[in-house]
């Protein structure tokens, strides 16, 4: 059995040594303010944050995967074009430059809207988002530039420093933002070799906070 007077000597060093360095440390430490989200970005104009810090007694929405809704009934529509909203294409034509996935982005996240709504929140409460893309019919790799395009419709769509809103690109066409949001959540994205439905090219999950 260990002496224990030299065991309680050497924690009492121990804690002696440590205690301001810790205390340092926490001093230079980030901590967010309960109740809130902060999002850490890099320049007036990116399009994802670096990370979000959460405070301690914020409160959480979770959603589940969603991708779009089959919207497109045109017949000779194929598994993939069933999902063009034609709220926003009507009859499912897609203007220039536009391709399958954009219109299944911007279908996906009108959906993810629609929950947040339900919830009590809005696009500008999400702090993460995962997003999971298969390649469309025919082509070997996602279509990751189409889902950006998507994607800015709906968040990171103003410059930071002066609030203006920034314009965005719709297929080839510059416009203005579906829905104008200086929000950057800190986001991932993945290709998947098959998504759970038939047709589906993008489903996307979000976490969302609660303002204050």
């Amino acid at each position: 059995m260990k002496n224990p007077v030299k065991i309680a000597l050497a924690v009492a060093v121990t804690a002696a040594v440590a205690v301001p360095v810790t205390a340092v440390a926490e001093d230079r430490l980030f901590r967010p303010k309960a109740n809130e989200a902060h999002s850490f970005v890099t320049g007036d104009t990116p399009s994802i944050a670096d990370g979000v810090a959460v405070g301690r007694m914020a409160d959480w929405y979770k959603s589940s995967g969603l991708g779009p809704r089959a919207m497109n009934t045109t017949p000779g529509a194929t598994a993939e074009e069933r999902y063009i909203p034609t709220d926003v294409f009507p009859g499912g034509k897609l203007p220039a430059g536009v391709t399958i996935t954009e219109a299944q982005g911007i279908n996906a996240l009108m959906r993810i809207g629609e929950n947040l709504e339900r919830a009590g929140l809005s696009y500008d409460d999400v702090i993460s988002m995962r997003v999971f893309l298969q390649n469309p019919d025919g082509e070997e790799a996602m279509d990751f530039a189409g889902w950006n395009r998507a994607y800015r419709q709906f968040f990171a769509n103003t410059n930071l420093a002066t609030g203006k809103t920034l314009d965005v690109q719709l297929g080839s066409a510059t416009t203005k933002p579906m829905v104008v949001n200086e929000a950057r959540p800190s986001r991932f994205a993945l290709e998947i070799e098959n998504l759970p439905v038939d047709g589906w090219l993008v489903e996307v999950e979000v976490d969302a906070v609660y303002p204050r």
